[in-house]
């Protein structure tokens, strides 16, 4: 029987640098085998992005901890002060970027989790639906700036 409920402590978050462009996040769901909800922080380092992107099915809510967030939605930059929050619908692209000198920590609630992602899926991972445009471009207000960082060895 699956549990009713799964307390996650901050000691048990394990942070790791995301794939493409190297934020680190820690993912508070990963354990609980969620198909229906995705939660992460991030630390969003100072005059960094994350990659832009959209979603097949999921909706995201993206929650400014600490600092002053930076969203594109669409067409749109939204400056998000903290305790603030966007909701963003499914198909639409958006990057959280981080044009200030300070670090800003991000909660990024979504759901429900995109099926071709789950483990054991056997649907097939299109990567052209959720980046339909360069992933690792930076928004104009990063213009000049190199992100990610570049590998050290």
């Amino acid at each position: 029987m699956e549990p009713d409920h799964h307390l996650i402590l901050p000691d048990a978050l394990t942070w790791r640098p995301s794939n493409l462009m190297r934020i680190p996040n820690a993912d508070f769901l990963e354990r609980t085998g969620s198909e229906h909800l995705g939660a992460r922080l991030w630390r969003m380092p100072p005059r960094s992005a994350n990659t832009l992107h959209q979603h097949i099915r999921s909706e995201e809510f993206y929650f400014v901890l600490e600092g002053t967030g930076r969203l594109r939605v669409g067409g749109t930059t939204l400056t998000v002060p903290k305790h603030g929050g966007v909701w963003v619908r499914p198909e639409v692209l958006r990057q959280v970027f981080n044009d200030t000198d300070e670090e800003v920590l991000w909660l990024i609630v979504g759901g429900p989790e995109e099926k071709e992602f789950l483990a054991g899926s056997q649907s097939p991972i299109d990567l052209s639906r959720i980046y339909p445009q360069d992933p690792t471009q930076l928004p104009p207000e990063l213009d000049g700036v190199e992100w990610p960082p570049k590998e050290e060895g």
